[in-house]
């Protein structure tokens, strides 16, 4: 998938999401949505700098 068919799809999702939910719950899910991708990118840079790419979880799953 290149790049503009990513953006289409995030658009289309979020269209579909929108006629299904209310505008308070669209609020919500949002902050939920950018928290949870703030979070990642905390974690994909703090990887970077300890060049840690297996990440923890993967270890604990075993």
């Amino acid at each position: 998938m290149n790049s503009c068919e990513l953006t289409a799809a995030i658009t289309a999702a979020a269209n579909s999401i929108a006629c299904c939910l209310g505008n308070d719950d669209i609020a919500l899910l949002s902050a939920v949505l950018v928290q949870l991708g703030d979070t990642l990118a905390v974690i994909a840079a703090q990887r970077a700098l300890t060049n840690d790419q297996s990440g923890s979880c993967a270890e604990k799953a075993k």
